[in-house]
């Protein structure tokens, strides 16, 4: 299965808030073929006068995808992936790789054995294809209290698959991410969201909600495949005693049932924590289903990897990786980078 993660487009939308290149490694082989998509970023740091690089997962989830192969020959495909992407990196001048695997395509099960694979939290989804009422059989009781009161007192949706602009959503996102102090990564500018709708427009869908003719809340999700992922939202304060997450919650559930979608997938919490208020709350729209989310780190230059761990002052065992773009050895760099983890 393929999803929206994997599309080269998809890779060149966080080209500029990556600050880098979207780059695809397309390893074929006659037991099978592999897909690997990254952004390849400049370190800032020269080493003995030569310019070196590191690749991360955009934005979302992606790293390698086996795309055919049958069962019985998959340990040796990767196996010759990973020597084939190893002579790769060398001659491309490549030092680290950072991953997000994909929790629902799991492949952080399959390149265990080439990335030191570490488990972080889950996520949530809301299934819709197991169940006949999935929001009967997901939500909570409470949350399905809730919805009924808000539709009772007037709160309604509208859902726009390939909307014409993205006007309104913008202006609520930027608002909610100005009351909750979001970091400046998570402010997309306009040519984000212009390029959101030139290269994904068909797999755009826009849930509004709207109280009184004005429209309090807006959810902005992909929809691939059979898969829908809940991208970006935004509410306004002074509405949130109408619940409009939770109507919009139930509105995209209820619309991906009739048009032939699996899951919503809502992602996890801000944290690694069991206890995180962001995933407890997305547990009660998916009380039965849950993800578990892996990243993944390799050093495919230990001797670069070393040189330029010294030079920005951090120790090559830090928990954060790449050590060299630690935020704690961001001011030695010529300049820094978004956060990893």
């Amino acid at each position: 299965m393929m999803d929206i993660f994997f599309e080269e487009e998809y890779g060149k939308l966080y080209e500029n808030l990556e600050n880098g290149k979207c780059e695809i490694f397309n390893f074929s082989h006659p037991l099978g073929t592999v897909k690997h998509l990254f952004i390849k970023r400049k370190i800032p740091q020269t080493v003995q006068g030569e310019n070196y690089f590191d690749i991360i997962t955009p934005y979302g989830y992606g790293g390698p995808l086996i795309t055919s192969c049958k069962t019985e020959n998959k340990t040796q495909l990767i196996e010759e992936f990973h020597k084939a992407f190893y002579q790769y990196c060398q001659e491309h001048r490549i030092v680290s790789e950072f991953i997000r695997f994909h929790p629902i395509l799991k492949n952080a099960e399959d390149f265990e054995s080439c990335y030191k694979v570490k488990f972080m939290r889950n996520t949530v989804g809301t299934n819709l294809k197991d169940y006949e009422d999935p929001v009967q059989s997901e939500f909570s009781k409470s949350t399905r209290k809730s919805i009924r009161k808000a539709l009772r007192e007037g709160l309604e949706c509208r859902i726009t698959r390939k909307p014409d602009n993205l006007d309104t959503f913008k202006e609520l996102y930027y608002a909610t991410m100005k009351r909750i102090g979001a970091d400046s990564f998570y402010y997309f500018d306009d040519s984000y969201f212009s390029r959101c709708l030139e290269f994904f427009g068909e797999h755009i869908v826009l849930v509004e909600a709207v109280y009184e003719e004005q429209v309090i809340g807006a959810e902005l999700h992909f929809y691939y495949n059979n898969l829908i992922h809940t991208h970006l939202s935004g509410t306004l304060e002074d509405f949130h005693h109408l619940s409009p997450v939770y109507v919009m919650t139930f509105a995209i559930a209820e619309w991906g049932k009739k048009n032939g979608a699996d899951l919503v997938h809502a992602g996890g919490g801000t944290t690694n924590n069991p206890d995180d208020s962001l995933y407890l709350f997305k547990k009660k729209f998916g009380q039965n289903t849950e993800f578990k989310f892996h990243i993944g780190q390799k050093v495919w230059n230990e001797a670069v990897y070393s040189e330029l761990c010294e030079m920005a002052g951090a120790g090559t065992d830090e928990e954060f990786f790449p050590a060299y773009r630690s935020s704690s050895c961001t001011e030695k760099l010529v300049e820094s980078a978004p956060q990893a983890l």
